[in-house]
């Protein structure tokens, strides 16, 4: 049996060490970073910003990244502000770490004060260590779901209480990763290839989570979508 990280959570090292090994291996940092569990009593970040993001799935995780110099790409541009955003260039490699849990859906990253997430004592960190040393920390922790014992009618109930409020419904027909050279270079008339083939089902998304597939349809000149299947999704309420 694998150890657990912390008491109340279904992480195990095995997971994080994984996810942290991800999320090493695509971080642009210039040079292959190795992800090493931190022992130390004190994390010395504690007073820096993090990147962080909660993935929800069957497994449920806190995400957090803190990098001792942050990528070329973020420097201040011309007026001051940087070119591209640090969350916007570390959310791949948050990605590439949550890929490791199972389906599930990664909210966008943002920024935070490090000391929420890594000075949690429920919080495994690793230490991201490159040629010259240690160059970032990498933290994850786990979310507790839905107790086994929930039942449909607890679950009506929940969505009862917000069965008025309107949300944001997201057709996606495929997904792609570009460089940012590559983005710049685009043109009208471009063609962007994506990930999927023709005829494949486009996913629904509520507020970013996937609950359904479906194919798209032309009814009086406008796109819709016919939904073909419905996910079970029960077990990601809280």
């Amino acid at each position: 049996m694998s150890p657990t990280i912390a008491s109340g959570t279904a992480l195990s090292l095995a997971q994080a060490q994984t996810a942290a090994e991800a999320l090493a291996g695509v971080l642009p940092t210039g040079a292959p970073l190795t992800a090493l569990l931190h022992t130390a009593d004190g994390f010395a970040g504690l007073t820096a910003n993090a990147v962080v993001a909660t993935f929800v799935g069957a497994t449920s995780v806190d995400l957090g990244v803190v990098l001792l110099e942050a990528p070329s790409l973020v420097d201040e541009g011309a007026e001051g502000a940087p070119v591209v955003a640090l969350q916007d260039v570390l959310q791949p490699a948050l990605e590439a770490a949550s890929d490791t849990f199972g389906a599930g859906v990664l909210d966008d990253a943002r920024m935070e004060e490090a000391a929420e997430l890594f000075g949690d004592a429920a919080t495994t960190v690793f230490e991201l260590s490159g040629p010259g040393g240690v160059a970032g920390w990498f933290a994850v922790r786990g979310r507790a779901g839905i107790p086994e014992r929930a039942t449909s009618g607890a679950i009506a109930g929940k969505l009862a209480r917000i069965s008025n409020v309107e949300m944001a419904l997201t057709v996606e027909i495929g997904r792609t990763r570009m460089a940012v050279r590559d983005v710049l270079a685009m043109e009208p008339g471009a063609v962007i290839e994506l990930d999927r083939s023709a005829g494949s089902p486009a996913d629904v998304l509520l507020n970013g989570r996937l609950i359904a597939h479906g194919e798209i349809v032309v009814i009086d000149q406008d796109y819709a979508v016919r939904i073909t299947k419905i996910l079970d999704a029960a077990e990601d309420l809280d």
